[in-house]
């Protein structure tokens, strides 16, 4: 039976388990198959990233108050967050990595840094 490469079609020669003629068509058939997941990913984090930039220049002090005309302004994304913490008064923070914010009221939000990740 004659093995060939799963990308270009060329005949291989070497290995029993050998897939691909080189490492370009290995290579190129990888980032073909993964091309959507990848996508998918690199816009997540390129929104938490941004979200992040947002909250360190808000808060270069480390705790303060904005508006959510504010954070919107800056085009801040408030679908994406790396995680949340709850904590014993049942207050949700929302974090992209250290940098968080509460919701407080009349659409405000305290800003704050988490050192401790």
């Amino acid at each position: 039976m004659e093995r060939t490469c799963l990308e270009c079609g060329e005949k291989l020669h070497g290995r029993m388990d050998q897939k691909f003629c080189s490492d370009q068509c290995r290579n190129t058939y990888n980032n073909r198959l993964n091309k959507d997941e990848t996508t998918y990913v690199r816009n997540i984090n390129r929104a938490l990233r941004k979200n992040r930039r947002i909250l360190k220049e808000l808060n270069p002090q480390g705790k303060t108050k904005v508006s959510r005309r504010q954070l919107e302004s800056k085009g801040f994304d408030f679908k994406h967050f790396t995680h949340i913490y709850k904590n014993k008064e049942g207050k949700i923070y929302y974090f992209c990595y250290e940098h968080g914010y509460l919701p407080i009221d009349h659409d405000y939000f305290a800003l704050v840094i988490n050192e401790n990740i």
